[in-house]
């Protein structure tokens, strides 16, 4: 709620409560063209648009749940959009998981006591001991 804004009497009815869950429920829509338009400017701005937009729903929500005015209707829409967020998290885990191995199949990093320079093997010095 804004600072502005004051509301007096009973939590907010169902006509204040359904504006955050179009918000919720464009920003998902908006995040997956992003995603999957692959625009890193796009994809940013929209998560903060969403994030944004789930702060002002719990926000409203919690308010109105306490007093038990939460329209199952609008309830079962916002649970479908915390649905479709685990979604998108967890296509994002996916793709960030592939992207790794991907980048270490093409960029190996550099593995300790084996080589130090693409070629040459490190010693850790001229004697022939082994310590067990």
């Amino acid at each position: 709620m804004k600072p502005t804004e004051h509301h007096e009497g009973p939590a907010q009815p169902a006509s204040e409560l359904e504006p955050p869950v179009l918000a919720i429920e464009a920003g998902l829509a908006a995040l997956s063209a992003a995603l999957r338009s692959g625009d890193s400017v796009a994809i940013e701005q929209q998560a903060a648009g969403l994030h944004h937009a789930l702060a002002e729903a719990i926000d409203r929500f919690s308010s109105a749940a306490r007093e038990g005015q939460v329209p199952p209707a609008l309830r079962r829409r916002l649970a479908s959009a915390g649905g479709q967020v685990a979604a998108q998290r967890e296509a994002l885990a996916r793709a960030t998981a592939s992207l790794d191995r991907a980048i270490d199949a093409l960029l190996p990093r550099e593995r300790s006591g084996v080589y130090g320079r693409p070629g040459a093997m490190e010693r850790g010095g001229l004697g022939g001991s082994l310590l067990a």
